[in-house]
């Protein structure tokens, strides 16, 4: 199966300090994963509140594997109503849906709504922690260990530029994030009657084009930081700064950042999510046949000065067999340029096949036999 695409050059980090009042920085394109630009990127560093990117991510995770939904309810323990640092001010005993802790988190950095639905998830914040260290691990952070869900200072609890950017990544397949992590301003109901005023710690969510995400950090350790990530013209980036003196300057190396990225590289959509790939066969399946699909768009990404180049793709279906989930691998789609693989993409099903019970065995059987497509 061959389809005319184009292919980008590799890009290489940039060699100017796009970060100077940062110590440790990165630029990384969204869809891509591509590396734009690295400053320091594997210094183990506090990372305060960004830590609560971890948690906001198991929290979408939880709710899309519905485990939780965001209209549970969560009573609120000793422990999460009494956290210090940020916070929306939550009372012991008192019940907050999902959805309303989770606008504490992601608008206002509430430690006390990260205990309170940590402990909703886990049980408790600990046996949470354990899932935290865990999930980063499978996404590859090797600089990474969180001691708590807030961020709060603990001489165990570290990170990196690199590790928060892959964690942002993966945050933002849950594009229902965004809904939170872009409002700017917003009350926030409470059960007693009374409302919180939640500002988002991220100014530029108000200020600069595209900003919809994602969370602040600061402490006396850690200083001030940033994961943020932007949208403009189908590119999103996503760019974390550590350790800066001053919440402006950490502004300033964030603008800095991005806007090298949007002015340097555009985006090149090679294969929509729902393209059209062709059929896998089913063994033992309920259906014979699953029409094949991608994990996330295919996409290139370039410089804004390169041509486009063509090449062409390849797809190698694994022998598979029900049942099937969506989201298990079973075939491979390879991307050709000059006769040359050049990425191998996995490619899943559209839907879920069950296994084939006796009678649809059967059934399928005396249709080849009707058809007269067996062979004796």
């Amino acid at each position: 199966m061959l389809v005319p695409i184009v292919y980008a050059e590799e890009i290489k980090p940039s060699e100017e300090d796009l970060a100077p009042n940062s110590k440790s920085a990165i630029l990384m394109e969204a869809s891509t994963g591509e590396i734009l630009y690295q400053k320091n990127v594997h210094e183990k560093l506090s990372p305060a509140s960004m830590t609560k990117l971890m948690t906001m991510l198991l929290i979408m995770e939880a709710i899309d594997t519905e485990k939780i939904s965001l209209d549970d309810s969560v009573v609120i323990s000793d422990n999460a109503a009494g956290m210090g640092g940020s916070q929306i001010f939550l009372q012991i005993g008192t019940k907050m849906r999902v959805f309303e802790l989770l606008k504490g988190i992601a608008i206002s950095s509430a430690n006390d709504a990260s205990v309170a639905m940590a402990e909703k998830i886990a049980g408790t914040e600990s046996k949470f922690v354990e899932l935290m260290n865990k999930r980063a691990k499978e996404l590859g952070c090797r600089n990474t260990n969180f001691k708590n869900s807030h961020g709060l200072d603990d001489a165990d609890h570290y990170s990196t530029a690199h590790d928060m950017a892959l964690i942002s990544r993966e945050l933002l397949k849950h594009e229902k994030i965004l809904e939170f992590t872009g409002i700017y301003e917003e009350y926030l109901n409470k059960p007693d009657g009374t409302s919180v005023w939640l500002v988002n710690t991220n100014r530029l969510v108000r200020f600069y084009e595209g900003m919809d995400g994602l969370k602040t950090g600061f402490t006396s350790t850690a200083g001030y930081c940033l994961a943020s990530t932007a949208k403009r013209n189908n590119l999103r980036l996503i760019s974390v700064v550590m350790q800066v003196e001053t919440g402006d300057k950490r502004s300033a190396d964030t603008v800095k950042l991005l806007n090298a990225g949007f002015n340097g590289y555009k985006i090149n959509l090679i294969l929509e999510r729902n393209a059209e790939l062709g059929k896998i066969r089913i063994e033992n399946g309920k259906k014979e046949y699953a029409e094949l699909a991608l994990m996330e768009a295919l996409t290139e990404l370039q410089k804004v000065t390169d041509d486009l180049k063509e090449y062409t793709f390849n797809i190698r279906k694994n022998k598979v067999k029900a049942p099937i989930k969506v989201g298990q691998r079973v075939a491979t789609l390879e991307l050709i340029h000059n006769e040359t693989v050049i990425r191998r993409v996995p490619l899943t099903v559209k839907e879920e096949v069950a296994k084939a019970n006796l009678f649809n065995l059967i059934a399928r059987n005396l249709k080849v036999i009707v058809s007269g497509k067996n062979i004796f």
